[in-house]
């Protein structure tokens, strides 16, 4: 290709007038135990108001230094921390030394602090996982994505596809969060990151909502997208110029896989309909970040309560030994397959293969 793409424009409706602005900055303090601070909120407006208009995104920064293309580009401090978070949680990894770590991911958005007023299969089925792993001398670390329903200011933002625009755009980790000019902080997404990175195997646990994943689950992996063939250095586009991003890729990417070669494991399950489609999916989206499965064993999905009612789905679990020997049997297939990379010992005839299509 020797012309340069378009960036294409046009579709961003610009920003907010000053009175849309009051509006939906104010419905943060509906609350009338707030009447009392409206001047302090007056105040608090005006300022994230000026922020909104001049665009500050990252309102701490310092140079890159070295290790990055532009050493002088002004990089936000936050998203500096959570690469070196990223870094030591991958070094943690890679060290023959460190015990083996399994992150089990309950993937439901159901619990008890939330309005449903009940705990999730999901977690109880994600529970067993977790014995299992510490009662056979691994580390589990159960990250349960039910908190973004019951945990205040908890979120998981959505990707915002710098991907579809060029890969190197798509910053390792993700630098589209915080943008404390529109309010969206308090992203999970870094700490989430650090957790996969200082994974050696991985198993997901989830129901099935309408057919797909749920939008807990499905949020996170949308935004892992910048672990398959994300850039770790913003400095190389400066920061979210597509133009630059365009031209990097063009000039050959190679699409780095940041979480590959670890195993996982899957366990769907549903009550009509959904089950086969959604794990089906959950492998393909695994297999293509370069994750190992850890053999059909550790691919389960299966009914709970066939067709009985959401109210006694609880006592179907509880009666179901079968499901829950199953689960185990994923967690002790994962087991094994940690056990066998680690040592080298498991076999992957693919390795080391060149493919013709990188993205």
């Amino acid at each position: 290709m020797t012309e340069k793409p378009l960036v294409r424009k046009g579709q961003w409706q610009g920003r907010l007038s000053r009175d849309a602005f009051r509006e939906r900055f104010r419905r943060r303090f509906y609350d009338p135990a707030f009447d009392a601070e409206r001047a302090a909120i007056d105040r608090l407006e005006e300022i994230a108001w000026q922020a909104y208009q001049q665009g500050r995104k990252a309102p701490r920064t310092e140079p890159a230094g070295e290790g990055y293309a532009d050493p002088d580009y002004a990089l936000s401090v936050e998203w500096k921390a959570a690469r070196a978070r990223l870094e030591a949680a991958q070094a943690r990894q890679r060290d023959p030394a460190a015990p083996s770590r399994i992150l089990v991911i309950a993937g439901a958005a159901r619990n008890d602090g939330s309005c449903p007023g009940e705990v999730s299969k999901t977690w109880r089925l994600a529970r067993l996982l977790c014995e299992d792993i510490a009662a056979d001398g691994m580390q589990p670390d159960l990250l349960d994505l039910s908190d973004l329903t019951s945990g205040y200011q908890r979120i998981i933002h959505p990707c915002k596809g710098c991907v579809s625009t060029a890969m190197p755009l798509c910053h390792w980790p993700c630098s589209c969060y915080p943008n404390h000019s529109l309010g969206q902080d308090n992203d999970w997404m870094n700490e989430i990151y650090e957790r996969w990175a200082a994974a050696h195997g991985v198993i997901i646990v989830a129901p099935v909502y309408w057919y797909q994943s749920p939008s807990p689950l499905k949020l996170m992996m949308d935004r892992l997208v910048c672990a398959d063939g994300g850039n770790p250095d913003p400095t190389s586009t400066s920061g979210k110029d597509a133009a630059k991003a365009k031209a990097l890729e063009l000039a050959g990417w190679p699409y780095p896989k940041h979480l590959a070669g670890r195993a996982y494991g899957l366990v769907v399950h549903g009550d009509v309909a959904g089950i086969e489609g959604t794990r089906r999916a959950l492998s393909d989206w695994l297999d293509w970040m370069g994750l190992i499965d850890a053999g059909s064993g550790a691919r389960l999905d299966r009914f709970i309560g066939y067709y009985q009612p959401y109210a006694t789905s609880h006592d179907e679990l509880d009666r179901d030994a079968a499901v829950q020997e199953e689960t185990r049997n994923v967690g002790r297939a994962l087991r094994r397959a940690v056990g066998q990379l680690r040592a080298g010992r498991l076999s992957a005839p693919d390795r080391g293969l060149r493919s013709p299509r990188p993205k």
